[in-house]
């Protein structure tokens, strides 16, 4: 029988500011302000922001980025035990990732109504057609990251505007 998850909300805390620190390094290139970090035992072994503009590559979600870090630098393409902060709701890309990664939890910041499969647009993560099923915790820091990305679109627009 798998022993439940103890959820410290206070180290979910921390860790989201480490990765809205991400968000803000991907803001200041002009990418959509999404930070995300991979921890596996207490630290963390991948780090991303959303670059898909600067790096010319659709794929360049902070997930995909911080994941795709993580197995480069613990050389498994598989990181069970981890868990993944990211600042926004995942899409269905980066949910299918996380599946095929073998990623034990995902904490993420703020919901994204158009395109997030975890609870917005869907239940990504509860269909039973998975081989792998992932833990969820949503809302931490959610004012925070949902701030982050307010300011940016309203000084992008009050630049093109």
């Amino acid at each position: 029988m798998k022993k439940p998850q103890i959820i410290d909300r206070s180290r979910d805390e921390h860790f989201m500011q480490l990765a809205l620190q991400q968000a803000r390094l991907g803001a200041q290139l002009g990418e959509v302000p999404v930070g995300a970090l991979l921890v596996q035992a207490g630290e963390v072994v991948g780090a991303g922001y959303n670059c898909p503009i600067s790096s010319h590559d659709p794929s360049a979600h902070a997930e995909m980025v911080a994941i795709r870090a993580a197995a480069q630098g613990v050389r498994n393409y598989r990181l069970p035990g981890s868990t993944l902060y990211v600042t926004l709701e995942p899409c269905s890309m980066c949910a299918g990732l996380i599946v095929h990664s073998r990623i034990a939890r995902v904490v993420y910041g703020t919901t994204e109504p158009k395109a997030g499969v975890v609870v917005s647009r869907g239940e990504f993560f509860a269909q039973d057609f998975l081989n792998h099923r992932v833990l969820v915790e949503g809302g931490v820091l959610a004012e925070e990251c949902a701030a982050a990305l307010r300011e940016f679109f309203k000084e992008r627009r009050r630049r093109l505007g």
